[in-house]
Formats: structure tokens, C-alpha cells, sequence
């Protein structure tokens, strides 16, 4: 497999307080991660660029676009909410994640990589058309889908998110759209308490019990989301990649493991080889406990990669 590896300098510098866990050296542990396994060298590395208002817009009205660079301070941080936060550069980072996915969704149908991984933050899956929340501004893997859909004439996008947070912004845009099945675990009841109940035909909502392990999430996974993939038949997979279901996240309260995030990354490739010609996009969401975070993105890269899955002394 050809995997391309997506990020950009411009991440690091949004910053919500030195105690946030969203913190710019998640991507840093990643990099260190990943360099020191050899797995970065093993993909084509690249830069994003900023993703333009044409595409932003497409998923988040212009006046919601307007209201967020209104609140842009000059200087310091100001407060959206209770848990997120802008400083100058936050808008900056959140255009080239944003990017990212349109760059990667741009690699998989010029064939010029089999999947992408976004390494970038501000994550995405909480934005909602017109609420910024959940340590997200622009909802990244949103615009990717949208992109595919104007510049590709993608019909069938699959988005699976295996986050411990539901995709509360992923299904406030695309609910009720036949183009596009979300497919998302996640702890029951949890943040963000909005849209936990299935009630749109290409919603495939999955909750998980506190304390559900790595046993259980793939069975439960393999009952819900696979007849309805089989059925969509998606010609583009994009995977809202959260490792905060890690047994050792302060996050949440999931007990995956690793080789968990290995194998749901893996059925996801198995069905974008039965249907997309192994178009997969995926982007980083959540992950807050360092090490379980870049060893989290170390299985995952190796599915992309084809290699197999073995257990790294840390």
C-alpha cells in the first residue's frame, strides 16, 4: 500500500492553555513515535494546505465562517465554550486541517496513494454546521466528504468514526443524506449528549457500555456497521480516527487496546478494497494520554501500510 502521511507546521500553533489536553504536542508524540519505528520513512510525506472558504463553506454557512473570525483575538485566548478555547493561530491551524483532508481526498482518486493519514489538530468531528465546540472549529473530515462529492462526483461516502465521543458534528451535516453512511462508537451517555439516538436511515450509531473491551467493541462493530457497509457499497472510505477509547485515556471509559484500533482500521480497508479501489482518507480526532495516543497511531499506520500488527515495547 501506498499510505500518504499529511500534516502541517501550522497545527502546533493553536494552543487553548498550557493545562488543555488538546495540546500541540500531540502531534509531537506522534512524529517521535512513529519516526522512531521507522513507519513515517515507509510513507510519502507531505505538507497540507489551507483549505479555502469555497470548501469550508460547502459544510458551514458563510455566517457561522464569519461569526468565528469575529472571535479571533488580536492577542491571548478567548473562550467559546467550557472546553474550548481561540488564540490568534487557531484559524490558521484549523484551515490547514481542514486541508489536509481535501489533500488527501485529492491523493486517493489522482492514484497517487492507495489511504491517507491527516496527522493534524484541531480535530473535527464535533463542529457542527454552525457551532464550534468539543476543542473543534471546522468539521475536517466534513469538508474532505464534501470535496470528494464536488470535485470527484463521489455518491457513497462511508465515515467511520471509532472515537470515544459520538460524531455529533459529522451527523448534524450529513443526517438524512443518502450519499453518505456515518458509522460511529462511542461511550453511552457521554459528550456530547446531542443525536445518541439513531433516527436518520444513514446513521448507524454504536454505544458502548463503560468499560467495554476490545472483545466486545469488535463484535459489536462487525453487528452493525458491516451489513450496512456491504449494503452502501461506499466508492470513498474516511475514518474520524479518535484513540481516546484507549483503556489507559483520562478521556473516557473504553478498554480498547492497540491491536484494537489495528483491527477496525484493517475491516475498514477491507471494504474500501471490495468497493472504493482502496480509496481511504482517514484524520486524527481525539487522544490525550500521549503514549497511548502515539502507540494508538502506530497500529493504525501499520494497518494503512499493510504490515502486521506486532506488539511494541514502549
Amino acid at each position: 500500500m501506498i499510505t500518504a502521511y499529511l500534516t502541517h507546521p501550522d497545527c502546533s500553533l493553536h494552543h487553548m492553555g498550557p493545562e488543555h489536553p488538546e495540546s500541540p504536542q500531540r502531534l509531537e508524540v506522534i512524529r517521535a513515535r512513529l519516526s522512531l519505528a521507522g513507519l513515517l520513512q515507509q510513507t510519502m510525506q507531505a505538507d497540507a494546505k489551507e483549505a479555502c472558504e469555497e470548501a469550508l463553506a460547502r459544510v458551514h454557512p458563510l455566517r457561522h465562517l464569519r461569526a468565528l473570525e469575529k472571535c479571533l483575538p488580536q492577542q491571548g485566548i478567548v473562550t467559546l465554550d467550557s472546553d474550548t478555547m481561540m488564540n490568534p493561530d487557531s484559524l490558521q491551524a484549523a484551515r490547514v486541517a481542514a486541508g489536509a483532508v481535501i489533500r488527501g481526498v485529492d491523493q486517493v482518486f489522482k492514484r497517487q496513494a492507495d489511504n491517507v493519514f491527516c496527522a493534524v489538530r484541531p480535530p473535527g468531528h464535533h463542529a457542527e454546521a454552525s457551532d464550534a465546540m468539543g476543542f473543534c472549529f471546522y468539521n475536517n473530515i466534513a469538508v474532505g466528504a464534501a470535496h470528494a462529492r464536488a470535485k470527484y462526483g463521489a455518491k457513497r461516502i462511508a465515515i467511520l468514526d471509532f472515537d470515544v465521543h459520538q460524531c455529533n458534528g459529522t451527523i448534524d451535516i450529513f443526517k438524512n443524506d443518502p450519499e453518505v453512511l456515518i458509522c460511529t462508537s462511542f461511550q453511552y451517555p457521554f459528550y456530547p449528549w446531542r443525536y445518541l439516538r439513531s433516527e436518520w436511515q444513514n446513521v448507524v450509531n454504536t454505544p458502548l457500555e463503560v468499560g467495554t473491551d476490545g472483545a466486545e467493541f469488535r463484535r459489536i462493530v462487525e453487528n452493525h456497521w458491516l451489513s450496512a457497509l456491504h449494503a452502501f457499497k461506499p466508492d470513498l472510505v474516511m475514518i474520524s480516527a479518535g484513540f481516546d477509547a484507549h483503556r489507559d485515556d483520562p478521556m473516557g471509559d473504553i478498554c480498547l487496546e492497540d491491536e484494537d484500533f489495528y483491527w477496525v482500521t484493517h475491516m475498514a480497508m477491507e471494504i474500501a478494497t471490495l468497493y472504493a479501489d482502496n480509496r481511504l482518507v482517514s484524520v486524527l480526532e481525539g487522544g490525550y494520554n500521549p503514549k497511548s495516543l502515539a502507540s494508538g497511531v502506530e497500529a493504525h499506520l501499520k494497518a494503512l501500510l499493510g504490515l502486521p500488527f506486532s506488539e511494541v515495547p514502549s
